[in-house]
C-alpha cells in the first residue's frame, strides 16, 4: 500500500513524486517505457528556468535521480486499470498482470505525438525533426524549416518560426487550412512564408542531420525537394487516458478534463501534464502540474487521517 502512486514517469511524473516524498508520503511511480518521458528525444534544452543549456535525457535523469534518492519507487509496466475499491483505496493493474494498491493517485500519463509517418522520422528526431516549435525553434534560427499541418497549431508555429528562421514552408495535404483565417491571412503577407498545400511529406535527407525534406503533390504526384535543416511535425497529439475513463472525465479529444487545479471527479485521483486539457503543453507547465497535483494529494491525505 502506497500513499501516492503516480502512473506515468515523464517530468510531471517526476516532479510529483519529489514534492510527494519531501510531503512524507511512499511514492510509487509506474512507467511502461523510459523514464523522461518525450523530453529524452530533445538534445538541448535552454528554455527551463535556472538552468542555461542541458540535453532532455540529462535533464530527466537528474530529476529521476533526485526522486529516488529521496525515496520514491519505480516499477515498469502498461497501466491497464484503476478501480476504486469500497474501502477508498485504488487498485491498479499492469499489463504483466502486477496489482499495486494507493491511497491516492497521480495520472501523468503524457501524450504522443502523431508522427510524420516517413521512413527515418525516428533516427532524425532530435536531429532536424520535432514536434515542439516553440521548444526547439531557437536551434534553427535564420535556417530553412518546414511546419508540416494545416490546423492552428500549425499556423502559429509558422508564423512563431517566420520570426526567427530565414524561410518557412507550411506543408497541407488539403487545398485550404482548417486553422483561424485570420492567422493565415497574417503568414500570408509574410515575405519569407510560403504555402504549399495538396501536398503530403515521403521522404527526409540527411545524415546524421537533417537536410531536406521531400513532398508529393497529391493531385499531379509531383515531387519536390526543400532545402531544409527543420521540420516541425504539427499533426496533433494523441492522448492515452482511456484506461481511465470510469475515475475521470475526457475531452473529445481524450485529455482529461481537469482545471488548473489538477483535481478530477474522484476524490483522491489527480491529473498532471501533457495528459491533461490546456492551452500551453511545455516543460514547465507539465513540472507546475506536477508539483500542485502532488500538493492537493497530500492535502487529502492529511485530510483523511
Amino acid at each position: 500500500m502506497y500513499d501516492i502512486i503516480i502512473v506515468g514517469a515523464g517530468p510531471a511524473g517526476l516532479t510529483s513524486a519529489i514534492y510527494g516524498v519531501r510531503g512524507g508520503k511512499s511514492v510509487l511511480m509506474i512507467e511502461k517505457l523510459s523514464y523522461g518521458g518525450q523530453i529524452i528525444n530533445t538534445p538541448e534544452v535552454e528554455n527551463y528556468p535556472g538552468i542555461g543549456i542541458v540535453s532532455g535525457f540529462q535533464l530527466a535523469s537528474d530529476m529521476y535521480e533526485q526522486a529516488t534518492k529521496l525515496g520514491a519507487e519505480m516499477a515498469f509496466g502498461e497501466v491497464v486499470s484503476l478501480e476504486k475499491n469500497a474501502d477508498v483505496n485504488f487498485k491498479i493493474v499492469t499489463d504483466g498482470g502486477e496489482e499495486f494498491e494507493a491511497k491516492s493517485v497521480i495520472l501523468a500519463t503524457g501524450v504522443k505525438s502523431r508522427p510524420l509517418g516517413v521512413d527515418r522520422e525516428e533516427e532524425l528526431t532530435g536531429m532536424g525533426v520535432s514536434y515542439c516549435a516553440t521548444c526547439d525553434g531557437a536551434f534553427f534560427r535564420g535556417k530553412n524549416v518546414a511546419i508540416m499541418g494545416g490546423g492552428n497549431t500549425a499556423l502559429e508555429d509558422a508564423e512563431y518560426m517566420s520570426t526567427i528562421a530565414n524561410k518557412v514552408y507550411l506543408v497541407h495535404r488539403r487545398d485550404k487550412f482548417r486553422g483561424d483565417r485570420v492567422t493565415v491571412d497574417r503568414l500570408s503577407k509574410k515575405d519569407n512564408v510560403e504555402f504549399i498545400l495538396n501536398s503530403v511529406p515521403k521522404a527526409l535527407k540527411g545524415s546524421p542531420k537533417l537536410d531536406a525534406l521531400v513532398i508529393e503533390n497529391t493531385q499531379s504526384g509531383e515531387l519536390r525537394e526543400l532545402d531544409v535543416q527543420g521540420v516541425f511535425v504539427a499533426y496533433g497529439q494523441i492522448a492515452q487516458n482511456a484506461a481511465f475513463d470510469k475515475l475521470t472525465e475526457l475531452d473529445k479529444g481524450g485529455f482529461f478534463a481537469s482545471s488548473e487545479d489538477c483535481m478530477t471527479k474522484t476524490e483522491g485521483v489527480f491529473v498532471a501534464g501533457d495528459c491533461r486539457s490546456k492551452a500551453r503543453r511545455q516543460l514547465v507547465t507539465a513540472t507546475s502540474d506536477g508539483a500542485t497535483a502532488a500538493m492537493n494529494a497530500i492535502d487529502y491525505l492529511n485530510a483523511q487521517e
